[in-house]
């Protein structure tokens, strides 16, 4: 009951930190909107994909961009938990490092879900305004769509966890993670689609994870995709599976 606790306890004081940052809420609005907006309605005036706007093809991809940023970013309070002692006193509780990682996870999924949400409240607005169409927000697509966000959501945050785990300096951590994030949303298909890719491109997509979170995301919103939504959703899983064992094993080892 005590480990429980604990992991209730960290959700809580995620969720607490993520509603007083009013920053942290405007920008998971405004920089979404400004893709969707410049990006799609600036390349979507001269680009259409399978008789798609391009706003509409883009808006899975921006999904999945916001997952991608805010989760592995969120692996930067780990760092500020060292840096002002708060993983210290965590760890004098009588709750296990796996606990402590179980609990990261299940708040920065959470942050990063509500961030996500908003979005979807977004695409509705827009559907309604005649910018987005043939967008399908339903209840089974936004299901769908919500099921393979989290457990993509879950992976993305187990990896900022484990980088975080093991710096020193919040500098050092946005450094690596800026090598990271990019190469993973630029190479996932979200801004265009990935068939007939040239040859020495197409590896780096393939083994993305986010490629394929990406594709089913796509399916149940658009009604196609370039795989099949079980090998999506298989490769998604794995990859959080994995996640998951790195990320307590570096826990475990991680220096205070």
């Amino acid at each position: 009951m005590s480990e429980l606790k604990g992991i209730y306890a960290l959700w809580y004081r995620e969720m607490k930190v993520f509603l007083r940052e009013r920053s942290r809420v405007i920008s998971s609005i405004i920089n979404p909107l400004l893709w969707l907006l410049i990006i799609g309605g600036g390349l979507g005036s001269a680009v259409s994909f399978g008789g798609i706007n391009y706003q509409t093809f883009i808006y899975p991809g921006i999904l999945l961009q916001t997952a991608l940023f805010s989760s592995i970013f969120f692996g930067v309070y780990i760092v500020w938990d060292k840096k002002i002692d708060f993983m210290k006193e965590v760890l004098v509780a009588p709750m296990r490092r796996t606990s402590l990682f179980v609990g990261k996870i299940f708040g920065g999924s959470t942050d990063t879900l509500l961030q996500i949400l908003i979005l979807f409240l977004i695409g509705f607005v827009f559907i309604n305004i005649g910018l987005m169409p043939g967008l399908n927000l339903n209840v089974l697509s936004v299901a769908i769509s919500l099921i393979f966000l989290l457990v993509t959501t879950i992976g993305l945050v187990s990896i900022g966890l484990i980088i975080g785990s093991q710096m020193e300096s919040p500098e050092g951590f946005q450094l690596i993670i800026s090598f990271l994030i990019f190469p993973m949303f630029f190479l996932s298909g979200a801004l265009f689609p990935i068939s007939n890719l040239p040859a020495w491109l197409a590896p780096f997509i393939f083994v993305n994870p986010v490629s394929y979170a990406v594709d089913g995301v796509r399916g149940a919103l658009l009604g196609f995709s370039q795989f099949n939504i079980t090998l999506d959703f298989g490769v998604i899983c794995l990859f959080s599976i994995v996640m998951i064992l790195i990320g307590t094993y570096a826990f475990k080892k991680m220096k205070i």
